[in-house]
């Protein structure tokens, strides 16, 4: 029987562009907004988060994006980018970075991000990777323990810069 509340995924295209923007704002904005100027907050939200860079990630070859959608809305989504955010850091010959795993502000907890998680790996291992990489920030110790149950371990210590602050990170990493 099929249920009407149940959460599709399907791969993101460019007419998804306003809708995956927006969700990136808000998403960052609800879980780290607080933690920034707001000329800084700005200033990465319009780098990472504009409709013109959503855009542009849902048509370059280097790019995977799955939407998650429950009852027609958009409840989150991931970015997968086949080359290596951390080469230096790299223990794989063919390492690739999952960019992004973000669910829609209040929908944590509602097994989105699993099967998001479990696209991405699967995608990972069909594209021949190796090795999955992706930041964390140094706080964000839900996101940390989420990661660790799917085999993701501290590789490194890295910065993320939001404007012209700079946030200590986490490299995390697992082999496949």
């Amino acid at each position: 029987m099929h249920d009407p509340h149940a959460l599709i995924l399907r791969a993101g295209t460019v007419d998804d562009a306003v809708a995956l923007a927006k969700l990136g704002r808000d998403s960052f904005d609800a879980k780290f907004g607080h933690m920034y100027r707001p000329e800084d907050s700005a200033a990465f939200l319009s780098e990472q988060h504009s409709t013109e860079v959503v855009a542009g990630q849902l048509v370059d070859p280097l790019y995977r994006v799955m939407l998650a959608t429950r009852d027609g809305a958009l409840a989150g989504y991931c970015k997968l980018v086949l080359a290596c955010g951390w080469p230096e850091h790299a223990r794989g010959a063919r390492a690739i970075e999952l960019k992004q795993l973000y669910t829609a502000p209040g929908a944590t907890g509602g097994g989105i991000g699993a099967a998001l998680m479990d696209w991405a790996l699967a995608e990972a291992r069909g594209f021949g990777a190796d090795e999955v990489q992706l930041s964390v920030w140094s706080g964000n110790t839900g996101a940390q323990r989420f990661y660790e149950r799917y085999g993701f371990a501290k590789a490194a210590d890295i910065h993320f810069w939001v404007g012209k602050q700079r946030d200590e990170e986490f490299l995390f990493a697992r082999m496949i």
